[in-house]
């Protein structure tokens, strides 16, 4: 092998690792951009769910159980005692629910659904029981 010939691989082999630097530089300028966008997003993220977080009583299950659950759990409670009379705290204590009144509240506004849905009476104020 002579001086040219090995001149010229080497050029070769300069070029194309200078090809392939140039590539990885674009591949970490994507990779940057990409990362300070997510990171940003992330961010939003965090601070949305503080937001949330903090007008969220703070005895409130976080989603823990859902709605549908919960509205499941109080139907199965007046049919499995038809003809018992519950207030809504009482209601609560059978349920194993917190007892705080924005909990309270929000299941006087659920039972009153079911009220004017028909499948409950209300015998009294603050009394509830399973329509028959």
């Amino acid at each position: 092998m002579n001086v040219c010939e090995l001149l010229r691989l080497l050029q070769t082999e300069h070029d194309e690792t200078t090809a392939r630097a140039d590539h990885l530089r674009e591949q970490i300028e994507r990779l940057t951009t990409a990362l300070a966008e997510t990171e940003a997003r992330l961010a939003e993220l965090t601070a949305t769910r503080k937001v949330i977080d903090g007008l969220t009583p703070p005895d409130h299950e976080t989603a823990s159980v859902e709605t549908g659950t919960v509205y499941q759990h109080i139907v199965t409670t007046f049919n499995e005692h038809p003809e018992k009379v519950f207030r809504v705290r009482d209601l609560h204590e059978h349920l194993g629910l917190p007892t705080d009144e924005p909990s309270i509240n929000v299941t006087r506004s659920r039972l009153g659904r079911l009220t004017r849905q028909g499948f409950l009476t209300q015998p009294g104020r603050g009394r509830y029981q399973k329509r028959t």
